[in-house]
Parts: C-alpha cells; structure tokens; sequence
C-alpha cells in the first residue's frame, strides 16, 4: 500500500505539475500438462512528476517512494521543462483548471488466498480437465492477476487514489484433428482480485466442458470460402474492431499524426444503427471491467461519445491535444508504471446495442458465418484492419452450421460500419482487454453483435 497524502507536497510546485505515486503488483501461475511452469510474484513502485513550462513537457521518475525521492523528482522535471522551453520555442500553453477528489478502491474484501493455494486451485483444474476429457492432448492453465495503485496531486488542486485490480484465468486446449492440432482458449474472470471470481475449481468446470465442446466442433472444422460476405460478429470480435480500427483512429495524437479520422470529425462513417462510447467508468448501471475515475493528468474522467447514430463526433484527448482543438479533455490519459507518462489512452470502448435479436440475425443471413472468438488483431491509420479469428460457424439458410478452420476477417473499418444493418440488443464485455500502444495497459471493450459485410480469408 502506497501513500496518499500528498498536501504536504504542493510546496514543491511552482509550475503545472503532476506527481504521482504508483505501485504495479503482477502474479502468474502456470500449468502446462500437469507441470508448474510459471510460478512469479513480483511488482514495482515509484514516483514520478511532470511539469509543463512554456508549453514544453519535462519528465522524471524514481523507484524512490520518499519525500526525497519526490522532491528530486519534481526538481529534475522542472529543470528538463525548462531546457526543452528553451529549445522548443512554444507559445505558453495554459490548461483549463480542473480540480477532482476521488478515491476509489476496487480489492477484495474476502480473505484473501495465499500463494501455494492460488497454485493448488490451478493444479486441481489442470488435473480435472485431464481426467474428465480425454480426447485433450495438450493443457495450459494460466492465473494471472494485476493490482495498479496510485496517487496523484497536481497543482490545479486535483487529488486522485486508485487500486484497480484485475485477475484472469485462461484455459487453453488441443485436441487433434485430420489435419493436425486444433486449439481454443476461453477466459474468465476480470475487474477484482482472485477471491472476487473463484470460490472452487468445480464453479468452471462446466464452462470448461463447453470449451472442449466447441473445440470438438472445431476438429471437424471446414475452410471459410474466401471473399467478401456478409457476417456476424459476437461481441468479442466487436470488440476488438471497436478499439484497434475505430477507437485508435480516434486518439487525438494519432489524429494529429495523420489518422484517416481527421478528415470526418462531424461527418456520417457508420450506418446510424451504429453509436461507439469509450466509457469512463460506468456503462449500463454497472461498472465497467476498466474504471478510471480521475486520469494520470488529474483530469475528472468522464464518457466520450465516438461515434453517434452514424457521425463521428469526437476525438479523444489528454490535456495538450484538447487545448490544441480547442475543447476540454475527458480523462483519456493514461500511463502504465510509474516511469511512464501519460498517453492518450482508450479506457472502456464498445459499441452501444440495438434492437435485434442475435437468433434474428442469424435467420436473416441466407450465406455468410457467424465469427465468435479472436486470437489477435491489429488496425492501421487508415482503419484497415485484419483480425484472426478462432471459432467460428457457417451460416446456410439462416441456420448455424459447420464450425470452420482458423481464419482471417479484414477490410476498411469506415467502409464496414456503414454495412451494418443489425445490432443485437444484448452487451457483453471482454474480461481481459491489454493495449500495446508503446507501453501496456488495460482495457475494456465490447459490445453488442453486429452484422456487417466484410472480407473472410480461406483456402
């Protein structure tokens, strides 16, 4: 647990500055075919601080969580602002003052499990899924868990504490084929520590059985027939096609950098059946996998409307780029450790339901496939996207049919979205979300099902 008394430090600032506290604690466990192959307990901590002069950013961190440790940090950010204001030439830049108090904190209230029974609880479901389904020739389950403390104060006055912890379990299976190994992963748990999600191994084993099931399916997979062709995306691959196609087009930086979303701030990109939100905190009356309440600017966190009803209505910023599109930051800045400066950050990014039924949409496909689960993606400035797909199932006559083979989707994020014609009226968010953009970090996405029409791979 990190300090959160930082009044006694506001002596130190005599230009805009961030100081922040912050505390990453990360922990692993790992079976592979019943051996332990990963068992880590580690984290790191430390104290950083930014100063802006003239409109030039001066950085500095240390693992030193001390008075001294943040006195000479904010000494040595000052020092590199006013170097760099030397040489940048910048007109002074004056941030609008925001002032937030906020404390939240998402740990267990349970007892929390020590570390030889967090391996016991993984041992006993590595152990049930070789005894219960045979056909499985090869393992992994994987426990991983990630607390993120912090404490900031800035000089406008806003003071922020926050631990967010998030815990997930993965299974992971092979079962051979005609062709060779076929393998499919499922997921569980999210926003919480590990005594927020599991009580007893026997709570997954069901959803463990449909995995295998659904891996079995997969085993008498076929090809997709390569082309374009009109499908379904479950919420998880629209999800991933929310933040990597749309929500980094729509970073302010990226923007600025030359993102196709520059040219259509205010302009139709979507059939109007599509709305995309990057969520704060709270979505539907619950809160969402990734809360951020204040960012690592001090900025009060607050939802941004991407995309409504078809228009691109906003950017999203940290406090440099909405000064520079004359608007007001809505907590999009985020930095992973504590040597890390803010970046303009997703947080919770989905779009928002609509009114069909998924059984609905999948009748009113006469030839196409309905895509269930991703193994990765990734999105370029022009939103073009290309996606891999792990499960999924033809469509013939509006029925579910055959699974089919690892694939690909690709296209045009802006030219899709206005080939939607169905949003099914559920929300399902993706419990285990990370951003690589130049540092990690968490993220929620999700949405509801989408039926659009893009370009499937195949033999």
């Amino acid at each position: 647990m990190i300090a959160n008394d930082f009044k006694k430090y506001c002596g130190l600032f005599s230009e805009y500055t961030e100081l922040r506290f912050q505390e990453n604690r990360n922990l692993r466990i790992v079976f592979v075919n019943g051996n332990l192959s990963g068992n880590e307990v580690g984290g790191r901590s430390g104290v950083s601080a930014r100063v802006c002069k003239n409109g030039s950013w001066g950085f500095a961190s240390t693992p030193e969580q001390t008075a001294a440790g943040a006195k000479s940090v904010v000494k040595s950010a000052l020092e590199n602002a006013v170097f760099l204001s030397t040489r940048d030439n910048l007109n002074r830049s004056i941030f609008p003052k925001q002032k937030a108090a906020v404390d939240k904190d998402f740990s267990t209230h349970h007892k929390r499990k020590t570390q030889k029974e967090l391996i016991e609880f993984v041992k006993e479901i590595d152990a049930h899924i070789k005894e219960t389904h045979k056909n499985i020739i090869s393992r992994t389950v994987l426990l991983s868990s990630l607390e993120m403390e912090k404490s900031l104060i800035t000089s406008d006055g806003s003071e922020a504490f926050s631990l967010t912890p998030r815990t997930v379990l993965i299974a992971s299976l092979s079962m051979q084929s005609s062709s060779g190994p076929v393998e499919l992963l499922d997921m569980f748990g999210g926003l919480g520590n590990f005594e927020d999600h599991f009580k007893k191994p026997s709570d997954l084993y069901a959803r463990i059985a449909a995995l295998v099931d659904d891996l079995a399916k997969k085993t008498d997979g076929i090809s997709a027939v390569a082309g374009s062709c009109e499908c379904i995306l479950d919420p998880e691959l629209a999800g991933i096609l929310a933040h990597e196609a749309i929500g980094h087009t729509t970073e302010a930086d990226f923007v600025m950098g030359g993102s196709i979303a520059a040219n259509y701030l205010g302009k139709t990109i979507a059939d109007p059946l599509v709305s995309l939100v990057d969520f704060a905190h709270t979505a539907f009356n619950r809160t969402c996998p990734v809360p951020v309440y204040v960012d690592d600017e001090g900025t009060l966190a607050q939802d941004v409307p991407i995309i409504e009803k078809g228009v691109l209505r906003n950017y999203m910023h940290n406090k440099r780029s909405a000064l520079h599109f004359d608007t007001v930051p809505l907590g999009n800045a985020r930095a992973y450790q504590f040597y890390d400066e803010p970046l303009i950050r997703m947080r919770n990014t989905a779009f928002l339901p609509g009114n069909s039924k998924l059984e609905e949409m999948i009748a009113s496909v006469k030839n196409g496939y309905y895509l269930v689960k991703t193994s990765n993606g990734q999105a370029d400035s022009t939103s073009e996207f290309m996606f891999g797909v792990t499960q999924g199932y033809e469509i013939k006559n509006g029925k579910i049919g055959k699974a089919i083979k690892d694939t690909t989707i690709s296209g045009v994020a802006f030219d899709v979205l206005k080939t939607v014609t169905m949003v099914s009226d559920d929300m399902k968010w993706h419990v285990g979300g990370m951003c690589g953009k130049k540092q990690p970090i968490t993220v929620g996405m999700g949405g509801p099902a989408i039926k659009c029409r893009l370009n499937i791979g195949g033999k």
